[in-house]
């Protein structure tokens, strides 16, 4: 039941990154916002959580595990209820920040919490298993429940099915977790909090700016100062009394390698599944509930494949483990790659349940091992920092893998369609299907995209390749 508790708040965090990719048609016809609105709207969420979830993490260490968690549960179900009522787009983009902060709090207060429910090593392995499934598998689920949402109400009820959750969680985990916290009670770096959260800021703003105008000099200086920002933030954690983070930790070959595992597979597949859901519905002609349901053996994957990993993680060493999760999924966006319009749709979701079942087997050995090798006093911040990779992987992989895309197709509209085709249908697939009834424009149209998430998917299938080399070369000398 305590376990429970804790899956709840994981799985609805990775769930509300996800959960636009099959509402995104209804938003867009209900708030209209532009292009670089609706980046803003999709990706503010995951990149706020990413600059304060290693803030977040050591704050907990220090006040409390579970109060963390308490006072993030009611800050998600407010925020939650705010985008539900949201009318106009930068409304709906200051509740996805104040949702991202949320979602800060709970990510590393439910994994460090784990690591103090359990110490024994199998049994934290296979509760790890289990948060992997609902973390990574809400990624999935989030597009699911979506769908069954909006076949039967307005696309506001996606959100304001967080309340009731966050409500019995508020309700239940005072009596069913005990509070746990750095027993010594150091101090908090407030000033490494906000360098932090300005460097990862100030790199957001850089990539909003090359997705809207090219890379041009305001971006360029945004990501100078983000990276200015970062290396005092790396400067300030060598000289605090009580630093937010433990650089020390990345002594440890085996936890630099399964963080960056974590983000790999984030980005790779939160950037696919920000496509996969618009892909099924234009160009396959499904709907939004039959997108979720197409979309269910990934889920069913994912589980898999943590069950797996935590099933074989005593008879093996964790290098192959992480490597052949990579590999998998790998394999699966490489099968993407190859589609075209006319493929059937069931092969799109059969190579994307194998790069699920990779991500389930990489995420859960990677998972363990953070917790491992980070001492018990300081389990919020290696969760914090394992989940910032996670959260800013996949926030990334949205937004680079999204402007990859929009790229191709835009390329791909402008050379085929005929001249005075609206504007609308040259910028998004969802513009083209809004404005046209002209068939061949629409398959053109669908074509285009088609091209342009197998590129995003052949970008993906290239990066877990060389993350797969680096990991397996970091990992070589782990033992069991």
């Amino acid at each position: 039941m305590r376990v429970a508790v804790l899956l709840l708040p994981a799985l609805l965090v990775s769930m509300d990154l996800s959960i636009l990719f099959v509402a995104a048609p209804a938003i867009s016809a209900a708030l209209t916002p532009t292009g670089t609105e609706w980046l803003w709207m999709m990706d503010v969420y995951g990149f706020v959580m990413a600059g304060l979830l290693i803030t977040m993490g050591s704050l907990g260490d220090r006040i409390g595990r579970r109060r963390l968690l308490l006072a993030g549960s009611a800050l998600f179900g407010a925020a939650s209820a705010l985008l539900a009522l949201a009318t106009e787009p930068w409304t709906f983009v200051l509740a996805r920040a104040l949702l991202g902060i949320g979602g800060a709090t709970l990510a590393p207060s439910t994994l460090s919490l784990l690591r103090a429910l359990y110490p024994d090593e199998r049994r934290r392995r296979a509760a790890v298993g289990a948060w992997t499934v609902a973390f990574t598998g809400g990624s999935v689920a989030g597009p699911i429940v979506g769908g069954l949402l909006l076949e039967h109400f307005w696309w506001g009820s996606i959100f304001l099915v967080n309340v009731p959750v966050m409500l019995l969680l508020l309700a239940a985990a005072p009596l069913l977790l005990e509070e746990s916290r750095d027993p010594d009670g150091a101090g908090f770096d407030l000033p490494g909090a906000v360098l932090a959260l300005t460097a990862v800021l100030g790199l957001v703003v850089a990539l909003k700016r090359a997705t809207g105008h090219g890379p041009d000099a305001a971006a360029g200086a945004a990501a100078l100062a983000g990276l200015a920002l970062g290396a005092a933030f790396v400067l300030r954690q060598r000289r605090a009394a009580h630093p937010l983070l433990d650089l020390g930790l990345f002594r440890a070959p085996a936890f630099g390698a399964a963080v960056t595992a974590n983000t790999a597979v984030s980005w790779a597949a939160a950037g696919m599944g920000a496509l996969a859901f618009t892909f099924m519905q234009t160009v396959h002609g499904l709907t939004a509930l039959e997108a979720a349901l197409h979309a269910l053996p990934t889920l069913a994957g994912t589980a898999a494949g943590a069950a797996l990993a935590s099933t074989i993680a005593d008879r093996a060493r964790p290098a192959p483990l992480v490597t052949a999760g990579m590999l998998l999924a790998a394999l699966g966006f490489g099968s993407i790659a190859l589609l075209d319009p006319g493929t059937p749709v069931w092969a799109f979701v059969g190579g994307y349940t194998v790069l699920a079942f990779g991500v389930g087997v990489c995420g859960t050995i990677a998972n363990t091992l953070i917790l491992s090798t980070a001492p018990p006093e300081r389990a919020g911040a290696a969760a914090g920092v394992s989940e910032t990779g996670t959260e800013l992987g996949a926030a990334l992989g949205i937004a680079v893998l999204g402007a990859a895309t929009a790229t191709v197709y835009t390329a791909r509209m402008e050379e085929h369609a005929p001249p005075g085709t609206p504007g609308a249908a040259t910028e998004t697939i969802a513009g083209a299907f809004a404005v046209l009834d002209d068939a061949a424009l629409l398959d053109t149209a669908a074509a285009a995209y088609t091209d342009g998430v197998t590129a995003a998917a052949a970008v993906s299938a290239a990066a877990l390749l060389l993350t797969a080399a680096l990991a397996a070369r970091a990992l070589r000398h782990e033992p069991r």
